[in-house]
């Protein structure tokens, strides 16, 4: 033990040979309160943090990480495995994530599956080995592969709903049921929803809302798939939007929508005249095409703060696995109106 004790101390160097109590005599405050300022920003107040940073900057102080591990096991390093980090509907998620995981003292890594749910895995046994949990947002995964992640260490999902994972999953339900009645009471009659990956779990939620709605709204609905959820996956299916009949479309995502929006413009089919589109997600710049697109907002940022804050509470032994919702609401734009 006295061994170990000793490789610890000789450990607590940063590789620039400072130490924390270094820092303390050079900031001017009690070693315990530098562990605190660079572990746990937020349990010291602003101007004591800067005091510690500085004092750290000029010592070219570099906390040694594996050292700080040995005593409590902790990294304090934290995985975020996004579907598609091309998509403008994660940038909010990993904003919101990051500034939680950097206000509890933690480093968050950050990785893009490309919609592959092998990749995602490979990903995942690959950070579980260096961080303390990971967050899937959107997980491509089945759940019996991510039931076996949570078993190694904590795991917390976005837009999934495993029983024993924590995850944050939005009312679809709510926001979805707000776009169907506005188009019932624009004098819609049907609507088609294009699909979102088969591998998406919230694809098929989502289609699950639109014809529940369309149920209690009398209007009929139908189910087309995509090549991608991506822009030139909606331009791609946009022929079969029109084929369909219906005179309105709710897609998986903002990507689908505006693909299918350029392309019925591309083709001269008036919008919202002829076919109103609406998106999910409410993406930065959905509102800045013409016409401007209705979607159905989600609070993306919510959810990557949530979703961080579940699993730091997880860490902590104060919260066992939950399941937390945020709600979503209708954004009627341009778009979207009362058929011709």
């Amino acid at each position: 033990m006295a061994a170990m004790m000793n490789y610890v101390q000789r450990e607590s160097k940063s590789k620039s040979g400072a130490t924390i109590y270094d820092i303390a005599k050079l900031a001017g405050v009690n070693p315990s309160t530098v562990s605190r300022a660079l572990t746990k920003p937020g349990r010291v107040s602003e101007a004591t943090r800067e005091r510690v940073e500085a004092a750290a900057a000029q010592l070219n102080y570099r906390a040694n990480t594996h050292a700080r591990a040995l005593p409590t096991g902790r990294t304090r390093m934290l995985g975020l495995i996004v579907a598609d980090i091309t998509n403008p509907s994660f940038f909010d998620v990993i904003r919101g994530a990051e500034t939680m995981a950097a206000s509890a003292g933690y480093t968050m890594l950050l990785a893009d599956a490309a919609e592959s749910a092998t990749t995602e895995a490979t990903i995942a046994r690959r950070m579980l080995s260096a961080a303390d949990g990971i967050i899937l947002a959107s997980p491509r995964m089945s759940d019996a592969e991510i039931l076996e992640l949570n078993a190694d260490k904590p795991v917390v999902v976005i837009n999934r709903d495993i029983a024993g994972v924590t995850s944050v999953v939005p009312n679809v339900a709510k926001g979805i049921g707000e776009a169907v009645r506005s188009l019932g009471a624009e004098g819609h009659t049907s609507i088609a929803y294009v699909a979102g990956p088969r591998q998406s779990w919230m694809s098929g939620r989502r289609w699950d809302a639109v014809r529940e709605a369309g149920e209690r709204y009398g209007l009929d609905t139908r189910r087309l798939d995509s090549e991608r959820p991506t822009v030139e996956g909606g331009r791609q299916v946009a022929p079969l939007v029109v084929q369909s009949g219906a005179s309105a479309v709710l897609c998986y995502n903002d990507l689908l929508a505006l693909g299918i929006l350029r392309e019925l413009q591309a083709t001269r089919v008036d919008v919202p005249g002829r076919m109103s589109v609406i998106g999910f997600d409410d993406i930065f710049g959905a509102d800045l095409v013409t016409p401007a697109l209705s979607t159905v907002r989600l609070p993306h940022r919510d959810s990557g703060v949530g979703a961080m804050g579940a699993m730091l509470k997880v860490l902590d032994d104060v919260a066992r696995p939950a399941r937390l919702e945020v709600d979503t609401e209708f954004v009627p734009r341009g778009s979207s109106g009362a058929p011709a």
